[in-house]
């Protein structure tokens, strides 16, 4: 029998009217959107199901909105009684998988998630900063490319290694725009500009780790009780301070996702469960994989379909 790994998508998942079915279908999803309400002082639950959508993008509204689905649709999912053997979270998503492996309480964790889209709006004046998705390039050229243009003077850098083929940049708009431009010395067939507020996980990311750090410290972290694979280094870990440590890193670093999903399949598993809004991460897995089994419960039906 394989292994189950439970992963939660991050930010860029989101969509209006995600998780409403949850809502209104399951006591325990609307516990926890009731609870993040109450948490947040506003009704995240009112902007996740009816929008408007502008305001449900802005990064310091979609982090708490997309936290709060995963775990709602989780909550409806746990009762297939389907146990993970690890937990993973897309950037954002991380945060998912701490509360889904009894790390963080999920109060805790959505006014968290909230204060860290807040820290990663106000970390980069507006214009400054940029992020682009690069298609067709192996990592170490571009990963080359990028130290090239940082070292001529403007800052960008690998921020989200999402499979073979996939790689986000992030950094100053001046070198997130020559990336756009040089793309093709790396081996880029396209390279898109991302509509986003700032140049996340990269090194101008900085005051706000050191904001989230703060934010951080004042929350109750647990030891895991499955391990989490960290997006940092796309290794396991059960300690409840080093993934403290690990979630403050997260906001200047690249999410190894690519490395997470292989080394998850190297642990031996075969079965992923993605929870939470679309089917973003099943079409990552897929480009890793063919091989492994991928079920999206990106709603209630979804999750009350019986588990094989």
């Amino acid at each position: 029998m394989g292994k189950i790994a439970f992963v939660f998508p991050g930010q860029g998942a989101q969509a209006v009217g995600m998780g409403k079915d949850a809502y209104e279908s399951s006591a325990a999803a609307k516990a926890i959107y009731d609870k993040a309400d109450e948490a947040l002082g506003y009704s995240i639950s009112k902007l996740s199901f009816e929008g408007p959508e502008e305001e449900l993008r802005q990064t310091a509204n979609t982090q708490p909105a997309l936290l709060a689905t995963s775990v709602a649709l989780l909550e409806v999912y746990k009762e297939q009684g389907v146990k993970p053997d690890y937990v993973a979270g897309h950037s954002l998503g991380e945060y998912s998988a701490l509360v889904a492996a009894g790390v963080l309480e999920f109060a805790d964790a959505v006014k968290l998630v909230r204060a860290r889209g807040q820290f990663m709006e106000q970390a980069v004046p507006e214009g400054q900063g940029a992020m682009a998705a690069v298609l067709g390039a192996e990592r170490a050229a571009l990963q080359a490319l990028c130290s090239e243009i940082t070292a001529a003077g403007t800052v960008v850098e690998l921020a989200n290694v999402n499979c073979p083929g996939q790689i986000v940049v992030s950094g100053s708009a001046a070198g997130v725009a020559a990336v756009v431009e040089r793309g093709k010395e790396a081996g880029a067939k396209r390279v898109i500009a991302l509509e986003v507020s700032g140049p996340f996980h990269s090194s101008l990311m900085q005051p706000a780790a050191d904001k989230l750090a703060e934010a951080l410290a004042q929350a109750e972290f647990r030891d895991a009780s499955v391990p989490v694979v960290a997006n940092v280094h796309a290794r396991p870990v059960a300690s409840g301070a080093e993934l403290r440590e690990l979630l403050v890193k997260q906001v200047v670093s690249p999410v190894q996702w690519e490395d997470t999903i292989a080394y998850l399949i190297g642990e031996g598993v075969d079965t992923f469960v993605e929870i939470g809004s679309g089917t973003v991460l099943a079409g990552l897995i897929k480009k890793i994989d063919k091989s492994v089994r991928i079920v999206s419960v990106n709603s209630a039906a979804a999750a009350s379909a019986v588990a094989e």
